[in-house]
């Protein structure tokens, strides 16, 4: 990472373990234990804000800037240690952080949407505090975790986790993550970085 992206790179990326460690104690050893028997999301909320909170300070930065490319997708090593990235970026960083702190996967999407405001596509993480729940949506354009019904702005079209990948339109379930290129790239690219 120093020489990637210098310096900064490391000391940033100390900070990112610094702060899940301070998130990790907070939670308490049991935090995933309990957060089984939540079903509302009040329990691990507290948790949601902080991982939320922490990858919010990152720059935006498109990938075209950033990186020199149309679409990339960044490890959450590379989006810290590189300070910037898009909306992607935010979403993976917050579903990696999260599933490493306990939180189940089935809880936990990758959601590709259209953001009515702002014109373009986007990706939130949604989280369910159980499988038929209204989802939370954490996002990088609105700092509160708000009730999907309160985001009325975002039109969902596909979501997705390490386990499958659901079409928004039904519902209907199309097949595991790995046929989504990008994540599948990106997950090639952790594991690297874990060997090194």
């Amino acid at each position: 990472m120093n020489k990637r992206f210098g310096a900064e790179g490391p000391r940033r990326l100390t900070q990112m373990q610094n702060a899940v460690r301070k998130i990790s104690a907070a939670a308490g050893k049991d935090f995933a234990r309990n957060i089984a028997a939540s079903s509302d999301g009040k329990y691990e909320m507290p948790v949601l804000r902080q991982v939320n909170d922490f990858y919010n300070r990152v720059p935006y930065v498109s990938d075209q800037e950033h990186w020199g490319v149309a679409d990339y997708w960044a490890t959450p090593a590379e989006f810290v240690a590189s300070w910037g990235g898009d909306c992607e970026d935010y979403a993976i960083a917050k579903y990696m952080t999260l599933k490493d702190l306990g939180v189940p996967v089935d809880r936990l999407r990758i959601t590709y949407v259209r953001a009515i405001r702002i014109g373009e596509t986007h990706m939130v993480l949604a989280y369910y505090p159980t499988p038929t729940a209204e989802p939370w949506i954490m996002d990088n354009l609105v700092d509160d975790i708000q009730l999907a019904s309160a985001r009325s702005d975002l039109v969902p079209v596909y979501s997705f986790n390490d386990e499958d990948l659901w079409l928004a339109s039904g519902g209907a379930r199309k097949g595991g993550a790995s046929t989504v290129r990008l994540w599948k790239d990106m997950i090639d690219k952790m594991d690297k970085e874990k060997r090194m």
